[in-house]
């Protein structure tokens, strides 16, 4: 049987840990808490976007990897916001990241804004659309020539449009 002093002990433990735990955990909530020229209520978000671009774009889910038809879509063309469709990447910049998730080396001007992220007790930097807020994913050092950057980005966040002939 639990003692008195067992709850006690457990109590303070988890009152001590639990505004590190929430710091450690939390998402900076780019999309819900900055200032952008393009704003929803969360209720014309849910309403306008399915269920796993609202997770994605709206509360910086990540999409299982391979799992974007994104990923193999090798057309010229423009990679656009899901949420707003402002035109993010150019197929020109795409590449196979082997990662499983659809990858660039550069961005269109202008199309993206970044902060920082410390989820998950490591320090990223995430990638959300200039004009919705809507995150898109993370960027990282270890791209291809000529940026030698690689954004990595959620496909269901994303449109393909081609390229007209």
């Amino acid at each position: 049987m639990t003692s008195r002093r067992t709850l006690l002990t457990v109590a303070i433990g988890a009152a001590a840990v639990l505004p590190f735990a929430r710091s450690f955990l939390a998402t900076p909530a780019i999309a819900r808490e900055g200032s952008f020229p393009y704003r929803l209520t969360e209720a014309q978000w849910r309403a306008k976007l399915p269920p796993a671009a609202f997770a994605v774009l709206r509360e910086e889910a990540t999409e299982r990897p391979f799992s974007s038809p994104l990923n193999d879509e090798h057309r010229r063309g423009t990679f656009a916001c899901r949420g707003c469709a402002l035109p993010l990447f150019g197929s020109a910049t795409k590449f196979d990241s082997g990662t499983g998730w659809p990858s660039f080396y550069a961005p269109l001007p202008k199309a993206v804004g970044t902060t920082t992220d410390s989820t998950l007790g490591m320090v990223r930097t995430e990638v959300h659309c200039a004009r919705c807020g809507g995150h898109l994913g993370h960027v990282f050092d270890d791209g291809p020539r000529p940026t030698g950057l690689r954004y990595c980005m959620n496909g269901i966040a994303m449109t393909f449009t081609p390229a007209k002939a």
